[in-house]
């Protein structure tokens, strides 16, 4: 039977050195979501605010720290607790939301938004994509449209499947977990509770559900 992933088997590439990134608990790879607001407050604290007159941002409820070094275009809206980190691309008309830790070379493209979520190094939401409650792996890359949805339609606990069993995750809002150099074809949905190993195809316009093994080819 297949096993959950962790996030060693995920993104065995990671380079820690690239920035500020989260700490990955021990155990499945979705453990990280109930303990991202709590690690970004800390290291915003310790970071401190660093902020950019020509940059729209609402730090009311907390920190926005962009990397000197990070490029953010016009029309950019930033809510806190956020960090943007060295080298980054915030585009044209993108949405950072609350607890969007967005890595080290990472984008974030025209009409994407992001929410309590982690973009690891050099991944990627280029074009009009949702990623919440969800963690992209270093070097993936969302085609347009993609979408990572993060909440059941009847608001109840969100499930993972594996090899046809449903396991409860203990979160209502859990998007996807995306490895290493997967790549998502334009339009493709993911399901809640959605993992892909490192190396996954996603085909076009496909949804997908489960969890799926590194250098997967899924449509």
């Amino acid at each position: 039977m297949m096993s959950a992933p962790s996030s060693d088997e995920l993104w065995p590439s990671l380079d820690e050195s690239l920035g500020r990134q989260p700490c990955f608990p021990s155990g499945p790879a979705w453990s990280i979501l109930p303990t991202l607001k709590g690690q970004m407050a800390d290291m915003l604290a310790d970071m401190g605010p660093l902020e950019r007159d020509d940059v729209s941002i609402d730090s009311a409820n907390g920190i926005v720290h962009i990397d000197k070094s990070a490029k953010i275009e016009s029309s950019v809206h930033i809510i806190g607790p956020a960090y943007i980190g060295p080298n980054a691309v915030i585009r044209h008309g993108a949405y950072v939301r609350e607890f969007s830790w967005i890595c080290a070379g990472a984008l974030v493209g025209h009409a994407s938004e992001t929410k309590h979520s982690v973009l690891l190094p050099n991944a990627k939401a280029p074009h009009f994509n949702y990623v919440g409650d969800s963690i992209l792996g270093p070097n993936v890359n969302l085609g347009a449209g993609v979408k990572l949805s993060n909440l059941r339609n009847d608001g109840g606990e969100v499930h993972v499947r594996i090899s046809g069993e449903r396991i409860g995750s203990g979160l209502r809002k859990f998007g996807a977990i995306i490895g290493e150099g997967s790549q998502l074809g334009c339009n493709a949905v993911t399901n809640p509770g959605v993992v892909l190993g490192a190396r996954c195809m996603v085909m076009p316009n496909t949804t997908v559900t489960g969890i799926y093994e590194s250098d997967s080819k899924i449509g």
